[in-house]
């Protein structure tokens, strides 16, 4: 049976004109579950029995596996599916006290392979419907108001590759930017990608106008291709030119994300070569500061770089112009990096 967070409003109009009821309360039950995680019944003053109908549907399309909260505000979910498989999201305290952010998963497990990444360790299992993605934003919706937030942007950057899976990510993408469901707002979402060329064009073409974030994590093909295998397929020329054409479409300056790692990517050189590649891109580089995740794929154990270093690395793209910021490191002490909650459970038998 289809949960309520399956259904968008054509569909759930269709559900309840079956049923011998007007299809106009379909945006009013809709618009009220995502609101309070709930059908009131003297909210809604729906007919007794299309109430009755609308609860006996299964509410939530996964229930909460584990749950971790950090020293600094950071809660992990892992959120266990219908067909028992996990998947992660994040809430992460904004530098505002009212507001918070989030991050979501668009697959279980994931097939690109990231040297460096937790997720790839459990390789790929399946895509994840729009309804277990907007399940997971509700969850995160409901675990910031129970912190005295207000969640405020989403990115999918969590387990998967959104690109691989993008039908489903537009669909869920819809339903929470739309004011008469999720009404995050387009200009709050954020998806991330590899680089996969084809599917940045695509997002562009679906006209959400939503914004874009290209993990990058180095300046050169051949330390590229070691970190992500995916690399192989599109080079970084082609994945700027995609970049390129993304913003001059949309008016939404790509995001750039690149971890350090230490005697990796970190070298003055390569910052240099960063910033020739972003000289004349009005685009935002976010350093991120790497949260071991042990032996990866190939056997390599990447250490983060020191704090020193990545100040000299930042300070030498600011001063060749680049618009560079460290993003927050959050959660390391809950394990917050992508696919270690996850990881964690699987091996100890509870995933």
């Amino acid at each position: 049976m289809r949960a309520l967070v399956d259904f968008n409003t054509a569909e759930l109009q269709r559900q309840i004109s079956d049923w011998g009821f007007k299809p106009s309360h379909a945006a009013r039950v809709l618009r009220a579950y995502y609101a309070d995680g709930a059908l009131d019944a003297e909210k809604l003053r729906l007919p007794a029995p299309l109430l009755e109908k609308l609860r006996a549907l299964p509410a939530a399309a996964q229930s909460l596996a584990a749950r971790q909260q950090g020293e600094d505000g950071t809660t992990k979910l892992l959120l266990r599916l219908a067909d028992g498989r996990t998947v992660e999201s994040v809430l992460m305290p904004d530098f505002r006290d009212d507001r918070a952010a989030g991050c979501l998963s668009s697959q279980v497990g994931c097939a690109m392979g990231c040297d460096f990444c937790a997720t790839t360790k459990t390789g790929f299992e399946r895509n994840l419907t729009a309804g277990e993605m907007v399940g997971q934003f509700l969850a995160l919706r409901r675990e910031a108001l129970a912190a005295g937030r207000r969640l405020q942007t989403i990115v999918f950057m969590g387990m998967g590759e959104p690109m691989l899976n993008l039908d489903a990510v537009l669909e869920a993408v819809r339903r929470i930017g739309d004011n008469s469901l999720g009404a995050l707002g387009w200009r709050q979402l954020t998806v991330s990608t590899v680089g996969l060329v084809p599917g940045i064009d695509a997002l562009a073409a679906s006209g959400l106008n939503v914004h874009l974030a290209i993990s990058l994590h180095a300046p050169d093909d051949a330390t590229r291709e070691k970190l992500l295998p995916a690399g192989r397929r599109f080079v970084i020329a082609e994945i700027m030119a995609a970049a390129d054409r993304y913003q001059a479409r949309t008016g939404r300056p790509v995001t750039l994300q690149y971890c350090l790692l230490k005697g990796v990517n970190d070298s003055p050189e390569q910052a240099r070569q960063l910033a020739l590649l972003l000289a004349t891109r009005r685009m935002h580089l976010n350093l991120l500061r790497y949260n071991p995740t042990g032996l990866s794929l190939r056997g390599l154990s990447y250490e983060p770089v020191a704090d020193a270093d990545a100040e000299a690395f930042i300070n030498l793209l600011r001063a060749n112009g680049v618009v560079a910021h460290f993003r927050r490191s959050r959660g390391p002490d809950i394990a917050a990096a992508c696919g270690q909650l996850r990881e964690r459970e699987r091996r100890t038998g509870q995933s």
